[in-house]
């Protein structure tokens, strides 16, 4: 089995990065010459996936002229959030909503995607596969992040999650089967809802990621990343 789908999370505000972000919208703010959104795409197409759809608000039209301008090997499509932002749970619903797939690989473009992430995504989509999970998600150890005032999120043990000791950081990839999302409605809500849900449960996984993190967090990270 495999993932056909992948969701680009591409409605946020980004006013962290105020004020670049003010007439920019941040997957288009670029890193080493290309955007944050070519770096994601281009991963994607490593991965052999079919379709991607991104989601989008502010700024949107710029996001729409972008993909329109590039000429990518993949079959891309650019989805509105509608009349007010979705935040991240209500987004990847409405996303989901107007796909017949049943599995979705989805990323943040906040993380400097590269090529050397396909072969852990893929193992990852393996375990997915294999284990017959609803969701996973890609969680690395703090101090190899690049941004070291960052939080943990969770621990992981045995790829399950939890809260205990917050050694680790979602990376902004993970896989979710459309199921976890029974019962919600296209509304404003995090994802974080979903995962504590899951938590709770005990039903939340996750696959280490060992490769150096780059996030892109506020505008003095930005800066240091593009002197890199």
């Amino acid at each position: 089995m495999k993932i056909d789908t992948a969701l680009i999370l591409g409605a946020g505000f980004g006013k962290r990065l105020n004020p670049i972000t003010l007439h920019t919208p941040k997957p288009l703010l670029k890193i080493k010459n290309l955007t944050l959104l070519d770096h994601c795409i281009n991963l994607i197409e490593i991965l052999k996936i079919k379709k991607i759809l991104i989601n989008s608000f502010y700024l949107k039209e710029q996001i729409n002229e972008f993909v329109k301008n590039h000429k990518y090997d993949i079959e891309i499509k650019v989805i509105d959030d509608g009349n007010s932002i979705l935040d991240t749970g209500g987004g990847i619903l409405n996303l989901i909503n107007k796909s017949d797939d049943e599995n979705f690989l989805i990323f943040n473009p906040d993380t400097i995607w590269n090529n050397d992430y396909a072969n852990e995504i893929n193992h990852m989509i393996n375990l997915y596969f294999n284990q017959n999970l609803k969701n996973i998600l890609l969680l690395v150890k703090k101090d190899l992040s690049f941004d070291k005032s960052l939080l943990g999120d969770f621990d992981l043990e045995n790829n399950l999650i939890n809260k205990n000791d917050k050694r680790y950081i979602f990376t902004g990839c993970q896989i979710l089967n459309k199921s976890i999302f029974e019962n919600k409605t296209i509304t404003n809500f995090s994802i974080t809802q979903i995962w504590s849900d899951l938590i709770k449960q005990k039903h939340l996984m996750g696959f280490e990621s060992k490769l150096k993190f780059y996030h892109v967090t506020n505008l003095d990270i930005f800066k240091k990343l593009k002197d890199l």
